[in-house]
């Protein structure tokens, strides 16, 4: 019979928060994982979705925030677990706590690492269902995808093509016309 191991001591927010500045790490159920740094099409990507939601807020003059990483979302106390969205929408404001969003974004895009796939389309899935995000799109410039996933109605893995026009179904009317984003990439 093998020895039992002991269980690896799970990491706390105070050792979360004394990383340094230049770490990128998430932590899910007390575990933490190194992030890599983003590319070049991820990073206009990001940029292009930032403007159009922001843009799209600040002509309605609503009162969400658009957000983007590093930014710490904080979706669970015990065991800890902290991720940084790539993008995000947080219309709650009481969850912001001048560091952080203290519980589930309204919204939150990922897009997603060819070096780890599995970590948006998989880990941060469930952990998003069940924390309660309204809506996760997962944007995939190696697959030139787009799968929304709006929990809020349980609609889950819709999928999109960059050549598609696709709705944010938080809002009455916002689409983001992807075929203009792949024109940048270009």
């Amino acid at each position: 019979m093998p020895a039992l191991q002991p269980k690896p001591e799970l990491f706390s927010l105070e050792q979360y928060e004394a990383l340094p500045e230049d770490v990128r790490a998430e932590v899910f159920d007390g575990e933490i994982y190194d992030m890599a740094s983003p590319s070049e099409d991820h990073q206009i990507i990001s940029m292009e979705l930032s403007t159009i939601l922001n843009t799209y807020i600040k002509s309605k003059k609503g009162a969400c925030r658009v957000f983007h990483a590093p930014f710490d979302v904080k979706l669970n106390d015990n065991p800890l677990t902290i991720v940084q969205p790539d993008l995000m929408i947080i219309c709650d404001r009481s969850k912001l706590d001048g560091k952080r969003c203290n519980g589930a974004p309204d919204f939150i895009i990922e897009i997603v690492s060819p070096g780890n796939p599995a970590d948006d389309y998989i880990r941060k899935l469930f952990y998003y269902k069940n924390f309660l995000v309204r809506e996760y799109w997962i944007v995939d410039p190696r697959r030139k995808t787009v799968t929304v996933n709006f929990f809020e109605k349980n609609i889950v893995s819709v999928p999109y093509t960059f050549d598609s026009t696709v709705k944010v179904n938080i809002f009455d009317d916002l689409y983001i016309n992807f075929a203009e984003i792949s024109e940048v990439l270009k």
